[in-house]
């Protein structure tokens, strides 16, 4: 089956929707026929978005949402469902990026990334999939890793701890739902590679110690992001993948599929980290 036929009709739940990935997603579901709710912390954004797509004759909602908060997820899910319908497609998406080294990182700012990327992700479980389980019907759960899910990278500790985290809870999580007998909700990982968005601008930094450093390497991330994927693109690849079946979505097969299988070499061999000259891997993902 190809995307139109798997999702078109459904309702489709995006955190993180208002800018990168996450509005990139929005549009291609809309695209394919499907109800988006968007949700993010930022209202402006996604009401605009909603607007957008409404103007191309897409059904599209928008709800204020703090995946930090389980409360607020809980709201987002019993929203959706009394207002919207069952949901089809989950993604959970929102993600934010540090940099700086590990012991410069302040505490806040540490939070933030564990609260949002991975604590998140898991809000989204609990609010939304005993429902879709409930349901019956066949239904997605998308996490959004990224290619840092399975590469390091200095001055990124946080942000790639998170993704190498969120990578970890997906396959956790196919193998209960499969242990549980839901062979009707498929679970699925994101991977994807550079793809355009503000989440290098909007970055938590350091505010003591190495100062430059963290700031040179959001520098080299942004230069990276001149070559960035194309939102939309990657979401078309993204859906395209999942229809097929696929459990890692890789939004560039090559690229990320390099990036994964240098991962297992380095396992497989045990050889210890080492330093780049330049990154190889961009660990961007929204």
């Amino acid at each position: 089956m190809d995307a139109r036929e798997t999702f078109a009709g459904g309702v489709a739940v995006i955190t993180g929707a208002g800018a990168g990935i996450g509005a990139g997603l929005a549009r291609h579901a809309a695209r394919l026929g499907m109800t988006v709710v968007l949700a993010d912390i930022d209202a402006g954004a996604i009401a605009a978005l909603r607007d957008e797509l409404s103007e191309r004759g897409a059904h599209a909602v928008d709800i204020l949402c703090d995946v930090r908060d389980p409360a607020a997820v809980e709201e987002l899910a019993h929203r959706t469902r009394a207002d919207v319908g069952p949901v089809r497609l989950l993604v959970n998406n929102a993600g934010v990026e540090q940099f700086g080294y590990l012991w410069d990182t302040p505490v806040a700012n540490w939070q933030r990334v564990v609260d949002i990327n991975v604590s998140g992700v898991f809000h989204g479980i609990r609010a939304f999939l005993p429902s879709m389980i409930e349901d019956g019907t066949p239904a997605w759960v998308w996490n959004l890793s990224s290619i840092g899910g399975v590469a390091v990278v200095p001055l990124q500790a946080p942000y790639i701890m998170s993704k190498h985290a969120v990578l970890a809870l997906t396959e956790c999580l196919a193998l209960e739902v499969q242990l549980a007998g839901h062979d009707h909700i498929h679970v699925q990982a994101v991977l994807p590679g550079a793809v355009t968005s503000n989440i290098f601008e909007s970055a938590g930094g350091v505010t003591d110690g190495d100062v430059d450093a963290a700031e040179s390497q959001r520098l080299a991330m942004l230069d990276i992001k001149a070559a960035a994927m194309d939102p939309l693109a990657a979401a078309e690849v993204v859906f395209e993948q999942a229809a097929q079946g696929r459990f890692y979505l890789l939004t560039q097969p090559e690229y990320v599929g390099n990036a994964m299988a240098e991962r297992a070499e380095v396992l497989t061999s045990q050889r210890a980290p080492m330093l780049r000259t330049k990154p190889r891997f961009d660990p961007a993902q929204h």
